[in-house]
């Protein structure tokens, strides 16, 4: 009877209408659902768990990663034979790091120093060319030159003056004579 009521006055009341669908009615059927749906706890723990799993995949693929980039930690640990632990690997991974940061200074000054000779290379280049430019627009020899025809006559005047000579000094009667009388004819008139 109440059941009746309740549906007569449901569907007659809309308050008792909107009442009926905020608020369903509890039966036998409702109560069986409701056992194997999963609870908003459960479901919380089961998204935190997952969540937690990925992040513990996300750092074991990352010390592995760290493991076959660096060379120090690719091998097995040599005492016990066993992979290496979550600390050496974060260890060995640091020293590497500190050892290419110091090789990458290293590369950073003799580049540095390769710059600098660089830019001194191309002073003296520009200072040669200029050299050579300079050269270049200074008037020719020729100009500057003293001709053959000058050149002809002082060596003329030179050689007539040393036959000249030859001939008063060296006597060529024999070849005794010749000889004595070459070296001091080149002692007294041949010198420079």
């Amino acid at each position: 009877i109440i059941k009746a009521q309740s549906s007569s006055r449901s569907a007659t009341c809309p308050r008792c209408l909107a009442s009926s669908v905020a608020f369903p009615s509890l039966d036998d059927d409702d109560d069986s659902d409701s056992k194997t749906s999963i609870t908003f706890k459960e479901r919380k723990r089961e998204a935190h768990t997952q969540a937690e799993q990925k992040r513990r995949d996300s750092i074991k693929r990352g010390y592995d990663n760290l493991q076959e980039i660096v060379p120090t930690c690719a091998q097995l640990d040599s005492v016990s034979g066993y992979k290496l632990s979550k600390a050496i690997v974060l260890q060995r991974s640091i020293d590497y790091i500190q050892f290419l940061s110091q090789q990458k200074k290293k590369l950073d000054d003799e580049i540095t120093s390769l710059r600098k000779e660089v830019v001194a290379l191309q002073i003296m280049k520009s200072n040669y060319e200029q050299i050579v430019e300079s050269q270049q627009n200074r008037p020719g020899p020729s100009a500057e030159a003293v001709s053959d025809a000058v050149k002809f006559e002082v060596l003329r005047q030179i050689l007539e003056g040393l036959y000249r000579s030859f001939d008063h000094s060296v006597s060529v009667n024999n070849f005794a004579e010749l000889s004595g009388c070459v070296f001091t004819w080149l002692e007294e008139f041949c010198k420079p």
